[in-house]
Formats: structure tokens, C-alpha cells, sequence
């Protein structure tokens, strides 16, 4: 699997960037952040290498008497919430009745810890530590040998053909995380299409026929997978080809010729898994040939 973060900045090309640990936290409230945000620090912490999960406005890092080094481009993170209107307050009070929220979403930019100088010592103490990963070896290793180029990171999983690489979330912000290795291979599916593979065309919008055709070949490829890697199928499997099945319902066809070209993407997937003879050493490989 490619590295998925680049060398932390200022880190000597034969030293080891150390990547963040941790959710992420506020530098000058600190209060952990929650919901999307986790995912969004995640992605940029992941990306940039920042050996720490400790963040913070422009305004705030000023306040703590530090500041952000110039050049460094922020993070983004939202807020939702919702409020009552003046006047609906006003009309609650002369009529009575329940008062309606209108919602609202803001949006503020963040700079990590990495990114700032001056800022004391306090505000790098107490991250809370990331849950750990539940890694299944067998199919980190399949995943590996697909030499497949695989970004973790961010708050979205997708394949992009035209670059030829793949992204998905990073294992712990899985609600139940052997949905990851379900995620990557459906994943490494629609990598098998690709022109230099099994040639299959990627076309269609979001709810075509042929958008639904591809995205069936890449659950039915993730499903053979995860059955011949002995991991326990989800019922994201089942919902996901339902929903798509639904878009083909006036095709009779639809589920078999999926169901044919998923088999060929998951075999293409586990033909990547290393043989006895392809993990050989140099110097075995010639004692075999001499026997």
C-alpha cells in the first residue's frame, strides 16, 4: 500500500515522519472536536504528516501569544446549530405556541500546532488516543500486494480512473470497523476496471443504469473477497446491491452480467495474492533451479 501521508515538513528524507495521534482537540478551549470535524482534521493531519491532533483559529493562536507561520494554508471545520428568530420569539410571546429553530451552519478555518510557533507547551498536552485499529492481517496484506495506489484520509472513499488511485476514510472513523476492508475492496473493484486491467467503462451519472451496472460489479467484487478472505459479510452488502438492483429492476439481465464481471474484478483482486514462489529469495529460487 502507498504511504498514504507525506513527510512531515522540515523532516530530513532519511528520518521518519511520526503521524497524528489522537481526535482532535482545540488548542485553546480544549474541547475535543466531533462529528465531521474528527474526519475532516483526520484527513488533513493524514495528508500533511502533523505529529499532533491539536488545532486552532488564527485568532486563537494570537490569543494564546502565538501565531500561525506564514504561508500555511488552514483546515477547514463546521458548526451547526439553530436559533430562534427575534420576531418568533416575539410572536411566541403575544400568541403562545412552540417557537420555530431556523439552522444554521458556519464555517471557521484551523491551523495545526505544526503550523504555528509561539504557542505554550499547555496547549499540546491531552489529546485523547485514537481508537486502535482492528486490522485483519490477511486482507492488509491482499491490499498491499494489489500494488494499488491507496490514500487513507479524508471523509469519502472513491476511485478516480483518470489518476488511477483510491481514497478512503481512515479504519477507526468506520462505525464498525470491518466495514474498512469491505469499503477497500469495493474500492479496489472499480480498480480493477481500469484500461490496463479488465478494460471496463467507467460513464454514467450518480443514479444511471450504467453508473448502477459498475457500482454492482464493485459490491459483488467486494462481497467474493471478503468470502475468500473468510471476513464476515455486512449488511451494507445486501443493502447496497438492493438499492442498485432497484435502478435495474427492467433489466433481467442486470444481476447476472454483474454478477460475471464481479467475479472476474475479485479474482483479478486475489490473483494479486503472493505465491510461495513469488515470496522466494533470490538465492532460493536459484538453489530450485539447480535441484
Amino acid at each position: 500500500m502507498a504511504q498514504p501521508w507525506r513527510a512531515m515538513k522540515g523532516t530530513a528524507e532519511n528520518e521518519t515522519a511520526t503521524i497524528a495521534a489522537g481526535l482532535p482537540k482545540n488548542a485553546a478551549t480544549g474541547r475535543a472536536y466531533s462529528g465531521l470535524n474528527i474526519l475532516l482534521l483526520w484527513g488533513v493531519a493524514m495528508e500533511n504528516g502533523f505529529a499532533d491532533q491539536v488545532w486552532l483559529t488564527y485568532r486563537q493562536a494570537k490569543a494564546l501569544s502565538g501565531s500561525v507561520k506564514r504561508g500555511e494554508r488552514g483546515a477547514m471545520v463546521v458548526y451547526a446549530d439553530r436559533f430562534i428568530p427575534k420576531e418568533e420569539r416575539a410572536r411566541v410571546a403575544n400568541e403562545g405556541g412552540e417557537a420555530s429553530f431556523v439552522p444554521f451552519l458556519k464555517r471557521y478555518t484551523v491551523f495545526n500546532a505544526a503550523q504555528c510557533e509561539g504557542l505554550p507547551p499547555e496547549c499540546m498536552i491531552g489529546a485523547k488516543p485514537l481508537p486502535e485499529c482492528e486490522t485483519i492481517p490477511r486482507a492488509e496484506d491482499l491490499i498491499k500486494e494489489t500494488g494499488a495506489d491507496f490514500r487513507i484520509g479524508g471523509d469519502k472513499a472513491f476511485y478516480i480512473p483518470s489518476q488511477d488511485f483510491i481514497r478512503a476514510p481512515p479504519q477507526p472513523a468506520f462505525f464498525e470497523q470491518i466495514n474498512y476492508y469491505r469499503t477497500c475492496f469495493h474500492e479496489l473493484g472499480h480498480w480493477t476496471g481500469h484500461a490496463s486491467r479488465l478494460n471496463r467503462e467507467f460513464k454514467g451519472r450518480y443514479g444511471s443504469h450504467a453508473y448502477a451496472r459498475e457500482e454492482l460489479v464493485a459490491e459483488l467484487a467486494s462481497a467474493f473477497v471478503c468470502a475468500s478472505l473468510s471476513i464476515k459479510p455486512t449488511v451494507r452488502h445486501a443493502d447496497y446491491l438492493g438499492s442498485w438492483l432497484e435502478v435495474l429492476k427492467e433489466d433481467n439481465h442486470a444481476i447476472f452480467n454483474a454478477a460475471s464481471l464481479g467475479g472476474k474484478a475479485a479474482d483479478f483482486i486475489l490473483a494479486c495474492k503472493q505465491t510461495p514462489a513469488a515470496q522466494s529469495t533470490p538465492s532460493e529460487t536459484k538453489t530450485s533451479k539447480g535441484a
